[in-house]
This record gives C-alpha cells, sequence and structure tokens, in this order.
C-alpha cells in the first residue's frame, strides 16, 4: 500500500467485496521487534476471506516500534497516513489493531491512547501498555504463553490484565500452554472474539 504522495506505507490484503456491499472491518498489524510488515500481515492472513478482514501491516521505522524507544513519533505518523489513504478507498465498519510481542505492546498502547476510533484491540503476548494519554474505551483481547521465556507472564500479561479492567476495559484473557506464540486455536479464539459485535461505520480520521 501506498501513501499519497506514492511512498509504499505497509503490505495489505483486501478480501473480494461482500455481495451485499457491506463494509470491511479494517485491522492493523504490528509486528514483533525485528520482524517485518509481512510477519504482521501473517498473524490474521489466514482467516481474512472468511471474515472480510482488511488488513493493514506496516514496517516499523527501525528495529522496534517508535514507543518501545522511547515515545511516539515517526512509526504514528506513518500509521496515520496509512489509516487516511485506506479510509480514501474502502468502506471501513470498525477499526482494530493487532500485534505479536513487540506488536502487542504498541497496539495496546495505541489502542488506548485511540479508543474514539479503535473499537478493538487485539494483542498476543505483550509486555507492557504505555499510552500517553487513554480516550474511549475499546475492547481488548489478550493471549500469553504459560511458559514464555521472551516475555514473562508474570511479569506481563498477569500484572497488565488486572490493570486494565481496575481501569473499566472489558478485557478477554486466554492463558496457553507454550511460549512466546500463536497457536492456531488461541488466534481463531481471538477472530471468535472481534467478530461478535456487529460492525459499526466509523468516522474517518
Amino acid at each position: 500500500m501506498t501513501g499519497r504522495d506514492g511512498d509504499r506505507l505497509a503490505v495489505g490484503y483486501v478480501p473480494e467485496p461482500a455481495g451485499d456491499g457491506s463494509a470491511y472491518r479494517l485491522v492493523l498489524l504490528l509486528h514483533g521487534a525485528g520482524g517485518s510488515a509481512r510477519q504482521g500481515l501473517d498473524l490474521l492472513l489466514p482467516v481474512a476471506d472468511a471474515q472480510h478482514l482488511l488488513l493493514v501491516a506496516p514496517d516499523s521505522s527501525a528495529a522496534s516500534w517508535d514507543l518501545i524507544a522511547g515515545g511516539f513519533g515517526a512509526d504514528v505518523r506513518r500509521i496515520d497516513a496509512l489509516l487516511a489513504t485506506v479510509f480514501d478507498g474502502y468502506p471501513v465498519a470498525d477499526v482494530t489493531v493487532g500485534g505479536f510481542s513487540d506488536g502487542a505492546s504498541y497496539a495496546l498502547s495505541l489502542g488506548l491512547a485511540n479508543g474514539d476510533l479503535i473499537d478493538a484491540v487485539v494483542a498476543f503476548s505483550p509486555g507492557f501498555a504505555a499510552p500517553p494519554v487513554t480516550h474511549g474505551r475499546p475492547r481488548v483481547f489478550i493471549s500469553h504463553g504459560v511458559d514464555d521465556r521472551v516475555l514473562p507472564i508474570d511479569v506481563c500479561s498477569r500484572r497488565l490484565v488486572p490493570h486494565l479492567r481496575d481501569l473499566g476495559y472489558d478485557v478477554t484473557y486466554e492463558e496457553f500452554s507454550g511460549g512466546h506464540d500463536i497457536p492456531v486455536p488461541v488466534r481463531d479464539s481471538a477472530i471468535s472474539w472481534l467478530t461478535s459485535h456487529p460492525p459499526r461505520v466509523v468516522a474517518r480520521p
């Protein structure tokens, strides 16, 4: 996908339009540290057609996302341009942000900061959430492996989930036997959760 100035912003996948003309559910997907846009896209690509998901996945401007390095900056600007391009070209109902590992932490931080636009956050094995401000109340799905040695569950999701619930967020949380990974049943559970709410038509950013 290219921006209004022609620069490549991300890789994406657009299913065939629905026969009834219904809008897409836009899902912004964020890769883990050292990963790529293609790895972000692959998180939900196997289910995109069946669930009518318009997927977009940017590359981080450095090895990981700007927030990990100290604050929102270049990556947020790139994502803003990407969303503007998508809204220019496609009918969208609901905006979801999701990711894995550092991408999950970034997804949570973006989602909580922009809950007036983002309806849902899917975070696979996050480390933290650090929104500079919060708006709205997006619903949240978090999964984490009990044997994760990259982002240990006891200091990550087992602390993060109760904190988010205390703040009033609707959090669905799944632990699974395994490490720093996204098992297919966990991905399928996230998709069932994501699509369980009727879509809404969102205002353009």
